[in-house]
C-alpha cells in the first residue's frame, strides 16, 4: 500500500489530486496543510464522496516542515500543492530528501522549477525523486509539445496559452500571484533573439474551438526557459494567459501598464478587493475554459509543418487539469516506475496518452485540431 501525502490538500488543486488518488484502495491519502482544521474538512469532504483509499488530515506547513515531521506522516510520495511558489524556497523539498520522501509540486513559477536541478546531488544521493513543475505547465504542455513534434526534423516556433473558466475560484494567494506579475519584465525567445516581455501585456485574441475568442496576454512560466533549453532551434516560445470574462482581463492589462510605470507599486495587494468583485459577478462568464499549444517546424523533408492542440475543460472540471501530472506521477512512483532519482523540472516525464487516460471519465476533450503545410 502506498502513502501520499498532499500538503494544501484542501486548495485549489491539492484538493483535485486529493479527489483523484482517493479513488484508489491500494493508497493511503494524507490530507495536509497549515489548517488542520481545513485538513480535517477536506478529509471528511473525501470520505462523504465515497472515497476507497484511506484517508487521514494531518498539520503540515510547507514553509515550515522540518524531516523529523515528515517521518512521523511516513508518506512514500509527498505532493506540494501549497503554491503559489514565487516565495518559496526548496525547505520541503530537501525535508522530502533528508527523510527519504520523493518529491512533486504543482509550480509553476519559472526559477522556482527551472531551478529545482540545484538540489540534484542530494536527490540522488538520498536515492529519491524531486520533480519541480508537475502542473499545466510544463507538465501538460511539455507533453503536448513532445507528441505534437512526432515526425518534425526541427521546430521553430510553440505558442501555448491556457484560459480557465469564470467559475473556478482561485483564492487570494493565487490571485495575488496573477496581479503580482502585471507589468512585470522577463525574457522570451522571439525570432532567434532574446526579448522582454511584460506580465499581462500583447494583448490579443483567441479562438478556442466551443468557447469562442477570449483576450489573451503575455505571463510569464517555466516553458519559455525551458523549451529553448531543450530545442535549441527553436526560433519563438511564446505564452498567453487569460481570463474567461472579458471585461477583468482588461482590467488586468490596465493594471499590468499601472504597474510598468510605476504609478501601482504592488498590483498584488488588490487581490481582495477584487476577487470579492469577481465572486459578485460569479454569474458572468462560464464554466469552461481551455488550453492550447501550437508548434511550427519542418519535416525531414523541409516540408514546413503546422499542428496545434486543443484542451476543452467543461462542467468546471478545468481545475483538474492542472493536479493531473502530479497524480500520474505519484502512482508512478509507487509502482516503481517513476523518473529516475535526481531534482529535475517536469518536462517530458510522461506522454500525452497517460494525462488524456487519467481525465477520460471528466468532462475534458483533447484533440490535434490542425495539420497543414
Amino acid at each position: 500500500m502506498g502513502r501520499v501525502a498532499i500538503v494544501g490538500g484542501y486548495g485549489a488543486f491539492g484538493a483535485h489530486a486529493a479527489a483523484r488518488l482517493a479513488g484508489d484502495g491500494g493508497l493511503e491519502i494524507v490530507v495536509a496543510g497549515r489548517s488542520l482544521a481545513k485538513a480535517r474538512d477536506g478529509a471528511e469532504k473525501l470520505l462523504a464522496r465515497g472515497a476507497r483509499a484511506h484517508i487521514e488530515a494531518a498539520q503540515l506547513d510547507a514553509t515550515t516542515a522540518s524531516a523529523q515531521q515528515l517521518r512521523a506522516l511516513a508518506p512514500n510520495v509527498l505532493i506540494n500543492a501549497s503554491g503559489p511558489f514565487q516565495g518559496q524556497d526548496y525547505s520541503l523539498a530537501r525535508a522530502c530528501i533528508e527523510c527519504g520522501c520523493h518529491y512533486v509540486d504543482l509550480a509553476d513559477a519559472r526559477r522556482y522549477v527551472c531551478d529545482v536541478t540545484r538540489l540534484n546531488a542530494q536527490a540522488q544521493a538520498a536515492n529519491v525523486c524531486v520533480v519541480s513543475g508537475a502542473s499545466s505547465v510544463p507538465g501538460l504542455s511539455s507533453a503536448v509539445v513532445l507528441q505534437l513534434t512526432k515526425g518534425l526534423e526541427t521546430m521553430d516556433e510553440v505558442h501555448i496559452g491556457i484560459s480557465p473558466g469564470n467559475s473556478f475560484d482561485p483564492g487570494i494567494a493565487t490571485t495575488a500571484s496573477i496581479l503580482g506579475a502585471a507589468g512585470k519584465p522577463f525574457k522570451v525567445r522571439v525570432d532567434g533573439r532574446w526579448v522582454t516581455a511584460h506580465g499581462w501585456q500583447r494583448l490579443n485574441r483567441y479562438c478556442f474551438p466551443e468557447i469562442g475568442a477570449r483576450w489573451m496576454a503575455d505571463v510569464d512560466v517555466p516553458d519559455l526557459e525551458l523549451l529553448p533549453a531543450n530545442y535549441p532551434q527553436l526560433r519563438t516560445a511564446r505564452f498567453a494567459a487569460g481570463l474567461d470574462v472579458g471585461a477583468f482581463h482588461l482590467g488586468v492589462w490596465a493594471l499590468s501598464w499601472l504597474a510598468r510605470s510605476g504609478v501601482l507599486a504592488d498590483p498584488g495587494r488588490l487581490a481582495p478587493l477584487l476577487l470579492a468583485a469577481k465572486r459578485r459577478l460569479s454569474m458572468l462568464g462560464s464554466n469552461t475554459g481551455g488550453m492550447f499549444v501550437h508548434v511550427s517546424g519542418r519535416d525531414r523533408q523541409g516540408v514546413r509543418r503546422e499542428r496545434a492542440w486543443h484542451l476543452i475543460a467543461r462542467s468546471g472540471d478545468g481545475p483538474y487539469v492542472p493536479a493531473i501530472a502530479s497524480v500520474i506521477l505519484a502512482r508512478r512512483l509507487l509502482a516503481g516506475n517513476g523518473p529516475p532519482a535526481g531534482a529535475m523540472t517536469c518536462f517530458g516525464l510522461f506522454k500525452l496518452a497517460e494525462f488524456e487516460a487519467e481525465v477520460a471519465d471528466l468532462d475534458i476533450t483533447c484533440s490535434i485540431e490542425r495539420e497543414a503545410n
